[in-house]
């Protein structure tokens, strides 16, 4: 793009930068709050999002910055490891996303099963509920989803005394989702532009401060270097613990497939220019390391603000490095009005967010494929529920696979007589591989001695080695008996038509 396009670009990349940049404000902070982290960490990730990620970015509309799909995920860290130990694990994660991306495996992370994606975004959605519920009312939130249930209760009861001030900051989180779903469903159409969240919060913030409600408030420090974690060298010897690696690990795949998966969504909603997947997951790649060495949360590509960039109008990366300078300039002037949002207000937009990550309407989409992927996806939400994030990916990859082997072993052998005498045909539809040579062997078998057996391929999806060994091994031993085989090698591959030309001529 030259000068003359950036110049006439500018005005409506501007208008598209305020309008993520007001959506983006609330979600950082409240994202960090339910990470168990202070709130000026997620803008700080905001920021580097922004100006950094946006700068490099192989997915031009996309916006990057702190993601509800990592809440959870960071928060067990944090409680497990301690805050300090977030940044050397965001560092090694934000290594493996850049060389992902340098060795052109981003269109591997795509592979992901849409049921296990949908699957842990659900699973991921109720946690976050279940932890911000408590938020709601100025309680601290339980480290587990089992826990968080069972103890609302308890916080519903303190909070229902008069003299009690959480049923206050229940109200103001109540009301920030009610603001949120009205706007959704009644806004007009010329102030579309206008987030739901940045109108429940501004309007609660103003709320309370009107009516001096002695409600939980956002600290911020005034200077926003004092949230800055500088990483220590001597941080990164931790990294020889086995269970940082792994936690690492999860984060990196979790991150690039959360990023990749809202690129591929964002393609869809404009015209312009397609996702270069292997660059924006190195993009990733230096945002979190840039992330971890400052001690921020970690990134990804997000989807709400994405999508609030292509309504906005945005057709350049600009918008996204100016949304991220936009965070900057109100962090370092306005940090005293930051200062004023209720903590309630923020969680209620957490809840809110958490309840629409339990989307109905894929899991509907899914039963179109099979019963599977619904099992999948309820499964795996569950399991993310009820154990841990990374127990309930690995069941809905390990169902996933359980799946594909099912289909690999689905072969129907069907035995015929043809009509001419003394020749009869086995019929294969299917995959033929290892699983069936047991059932292919008792079909062998009961042909009769003295037959010509015809075998036609053409049915078959695949056929392995050890099914070809098989039939090689009943013709070679069939021949004294007088029995012949003939296979019919049309739509094979080249590599294995010669194998079974050695298994006809046997």
């Amino acid at each position: 793009m030259n000068t003359t396009q950036i110049r006439a670009a500018l005005p409506r990349e501007l208008l598209a930068s305020v309008v993520v940049f007001l959506v983006a404000l609330p979600l950082c902070m409240g994202i960090a709050i339910a990470s168990g982290m202070p709130p000026a960490k997620g803008l700080i990730t905001g920021i580097i999002g922004g100006i950094v990620v946006g700068f490099l970015a192989g997915s031009p509309l996309q916006v990057s910055g702190p993601a509800a799909g990592l809440a959870v995920l960071v928060f067990e860290l944090v409680r497990q490891h301690g805050m300090a130990m977030l940044g050397p694990i965001l560092l090694l994660a934000g290594l493996l996303q850049l060389l992902a991306g340098r060795f052109r495996l981003g269109c591997w992370f795509r592979v992901t099963a849409p049921a296990v994606v949908y699957g842990m975004l659900a699973g991921i959605g109720v946690l976050i509920v279940l932890s911000q519920v408590h938020v709601m009312f100025d309680a601290a939130p339980l480290p587990s989803g089992v826990d968080n249930l069972l103890g609302f209760p308890t916080t519903l009861a303190s909070a229902l005394p008069q003299e009690s001030n959480a049923w206050q900051a229940g109200a103001l989180g109540l009301g920030t989702i009610a603001l949120m779903w009205g706007w959704e469903r009644f806004k007009p159409q010329r102030l579309r532009f206008v987030p739901g969240a940045l109108l429940g919060v501004a309007t609660m913030t103003a709320l309370s401060i009107w009516l001096a409600l002695p409600v939980n408030r956002v600290q911020v420090p005034a200077d926003l270097s004092e949230a800055i974690d500088w990483l220590r060298p001597d941080d990164l010897l931790a990294l020889a613990d086995p269970t940082l690696l792994v936690a690492a690990l999860a984060l990196a795949f979790i991150a690039s497939a959360e990023t990749l998966l809202s690129a591929a969504a964002v393609d869809r909603m404009h015209n312009g220019q397609r996702s270069d997947f292997d660059r924006e997951l190195s993009a990733q790649g230096v945002g979190n390391m840039l992330c971890g060495v400052l001690g921020a949360l970690p990134m990804t590509g997000v989807i709400v603000r994405s999508s609030a960039n292509v309504q906005a109008g945005a057709q350049t990366r600009y918008s996204a490095i100016l949304h991220g300078l936009w965070l900057l300039a109100f962090v370092v002037a306005l940090s005293s009005v930051l200062q004023q949002i209720p903590v309630a207000s923020l969680a209620g937009v957490l809840v809110y967010t958490g309840v629409k990550l339990v989307d109905l309407k894929a899991l509907r989409g899914l039963g179109r494929y099979g019963r599977m992927p619904m099992l999948t996806y309820a499964a795996t939400a569950l399991a993310i529920i009820f154990t841990d994030l990374l127990t309930g990916v690995l069941l809905g990859f390990a169902l996933t696979l359980l799946k594909l082997a099912f289909k690999a072993a689905r072969l129907k052998i069907n035995l015929v007589t043809l009509d001419k005498p003394g020749h009869m045909e086995l019929r294969l539809s299917g995959a033929a591989t290892f699983l069936k040579v047991p059932a292919l062997t008792q079909a062998l078998d009961s042909v009769p001695a003295g037959t010509t057996l015809h075998v036609p391929l053409g049915n078959l999806s695949y056929i392995d080695h050890s099914v070809l060994e098989l039939l090689e091994d009943w013709g070679r031993a069939s021949r004294a008996n007088g029995s012949r085989l003939r296979v019919e090698q049309r739509g094979l591959k080249r590599r294995i038509e010669g194998r079974l030309r050695r298994a006809v001529q046997v």
